[in-house]
């Protein structure tokens, strides 16, 4: 479709209406909308809402695709209403519609809490088995740019669901974990400030970790930052049956290292404000 040549025009939208406590099934509601060039599906929902049907419900925070809240599917993919612009997608008729292997709280806004229980049960945050008795505030982890590299991209995970919804094993077990969370806990395993590897391998190698992935690789195809929550699985597996194998390498996480001695403040800069919050 040649984007470059279309101009303002009258686009379908379709959207299922749905609100569980009255509906017993989703009924597909149409509105036109006058779109421009540059128009988001975003804006194209405000303008339905507005002026159009103000009962309509979606999820939308930033604006700018940095929160994630607008997931939904979009023209059969999932996609981030704030990031896609309707006539990128769209020619004459656009369906939208809440993102699958959720159940729909209301209209296009999806129950995300399942996503949000399995990503906190991957433990996504750093373990420390020591607590160096030298380190003093201000004192950094240090890290090689190299180090970084290995978990860097999955950092980028904003956390909005696309993955989930094109997964298609998520759409037959919705007990799997899926792979945004399953990205997460690759991106702590091997960052080397963590230690955390064995406990989140109980997860990892459990009944409805990795194994369970089948390498579709939808939710990299899919996922509007460029994370590759695939690839994740796969080193995922490989370093499950390293361990098995008691192949796997460990070394100790990294140390800290403070202020570099040789530098001095810049004149006339400010000194920081002291911490506001006791750790």
């Amino acid at each position: 479709m040649d984007t470059e040549t279309k101009g303002a025009r009258e686009i379908l939208f379709v959207i299922p209406r749905y609100n569980p406590e009255t509906d017993s099934a989703p009924q597909n509601r149409q509105y036109t909308v006058h779109v421009e060039p540059g128009m988001t599906v975003l804006d194209g929902l405000h303008e339905i809402k507005n002026n159009q049907d103000s009962t309509l419900s979606w999820r939308f925070s930033c604006r700018m695709g940095v929160c994630g809240s607008c997931g939904m599917l979009i023209a059969g993919k999932p996609m981030l209403a704030c990031n896609t612009q309707i006539l990128h997608v769209a020619d004459r008729v656009l369906t939208v519609g809440p993102l699958p292997n959720f159940q729909v709280i209301k209209d296009l806004v999806p129950d995300l809490r399942p996503m949000f229980e399995k990503h906190l049960a991957a433990e996504p945050y750093i373990h420390r088995d020591d607590v160096d008795p030298k380190a003093v505030p201000g004192d950094e982890y240090y890290q090689t740019p190299e180090e970084l590299t290995r978990f860097l991209q999955f950092s980028y995970c904003i956390k909005c669901g696309a993955c989930m919804a094109a997964c298609p094993t998520l759409a037959i077990d919705k007990d799997y974990m899926g792979p945004m969370p399953l990205a997460q806990l690759h991106r702590y395993n091997v960052d080397t400030r963590d230690a955390g590897f064995d406990q989140r391998k109980k997860v990892a190698g459990g009944a409805f970790g990795v194994a369970r992935c089948h390498y579709a690789g939808e939710c990299s195809n899919v996922c509007p930052k460029g994370v590759d929550p695939a690839r994740a699985i796969q080193l995922m597996k490989r370093d499950l049956v390293l361990s098995y194998l008691r192949l796997r390498k460990r070394s100790r996480p990294c140390g800290t290292i403070g202020p570099d001695p040789h530098t001095r403040p810049k004149d006339k800069v400010p000194q920081a404000p002291p911490f506001t919050v006791l750790t």
